[in-house]
């Protein structure tokens, strides 16, 4: 029997949701800037109708009509209740035959728990008419990557992760994403990037980028994940994988305290890739090294800063339609 597994991102896509910054006491004084950084992913995504229908998801009356305003023309603003903007973890995840997956989401291992992030999932699906099936187990999309093939990229810190599901072992979530997303082959990672609080999310460490191809970041000079670029590049090429390596922003400070920074959290749309920026040193190298992965696309790098004061940047608060 032939599984259905998720397309892989740089396939098709009818439209992206794109969560928008609703809820002022969540973001305090980064929420404007938070929300021209989405309005901007926005526009670079949408690349004046090239590339995908933009649809920006907002929580209440009040936000979409802030999103409106700052949308103009290029997107499609919808109200769905949620606690917080990160689609990629609380969204579904579509398959290649067009139906839905929604699994259960209890705030990043009880961390961030607000109301309609756990069904808001169900909501976007049934907005699509996409026929959407509820797993009853806690995974984020922003933990697993897939190349469409049936491989599937992962850490144990996140998976296995006594917070998220203590009663099943690594077999039996490996089963889960065999059955419920068809995925035949798994690379385990080990730890994500320091200081994450989705507890090593692989989207910050390790993407896909064609089918057996994977892009994982190339420290810096005393880059505080060093350690965990090198064993995940290791553990690529004794699957074998090909690895490309993307530079990394190094240490990234905010408030005295390293941050989660990372290029890997781009986004693959249909006509552009947008690469999330730090004013770090390698900026400018990162977008110039994923423009030479995906040459039929354009390579766009934003900053992301202020999304970053929340955790995440463009593919976390991003999630695909499949065309």
């Amino acid at each position: 029997m032939t599984m259905i597994v998720p397309p892989a991102e740089w396939a098709p896509h009818k439209a992206v949701w794109i969560g928008f910054p609703s809820h002022p006491e969540l973001w305090e004084d980064d929420l404007e800037p938070a929300r021209e950084e989405v309005a901007a992913f926005g526009r670079a995504v949408h690349v004046g109708g090239k590339g995908e229908r933009v649809i920006l998801v907002a929580a209440d009356d009040a936000a979409a009509q802030a999103a409106e305003q700052m949308a103009g023309d290029y997107a499609e603003v919808v109200v769905q209740p949620f606690g917080d903007i990160w689609l990629r973890d609380t969204g579904p995840i579509l398959l290649g035959d067009g139906s839905a997956r929604s699994f259960r989401f209890n705030g990043w291992g009880g961390k961030y728990d607000l109301p309609g992030d756990d069904d808001v999932g169900l909501r976007l699906a049934a907005t699509i008419e996409a026929p959407v099936e509820r797993c009853e187990w806690v995974l984020e999309g922003g933990a697993i990557d897939g190349d469409g093939t049936g491989r599937l990229v992962t850490t144990e810190q996140c998976l296995l992760n006594p917070n998220r599901n203590p009663d099943l072992s690594k077999d039996e979530i490996a089963a889960r994403l065999r059955d419920d997303l068809g995925f035949s082959e798994i690379l385990w990672l080990g730890d994500g990037l320091l200081n994450d609080h989705t507890d090593g999310h692989v989207d910050n460490l390790a993407r896909f980028v064609a089918p057996g191809v994977v892009a994982i970041p190339e420290p810096t000079e005393n880059d505080p994940n060093a350690a965990v670029y090198s064993q995940a590049a290791d553990a690529a090429v004794a699957a074998g994988l090909k690895v490309s390596r993307i530079p990394s922003p190094g240490e990234v400070l905010r408030d005295d305290e390293i941050v989660p920074a990372s290029y890997m959290n781009f986004y693959i749309g249909n006509a552009a890739v947008v690469v999330p920026l730090y004013g770090a040193p390698n900026d400018d190298a990162a977008v110039a090294a994923v423009q030479a992965l995906f040459p039929d696309r354009e390579a766009v790098g934003l900053r992301a800063d202020a999304i970053l004061t929340g955790g995440g940047s463009f593919h976390c608060i991003s999630q695909q339609i499949p065309a």
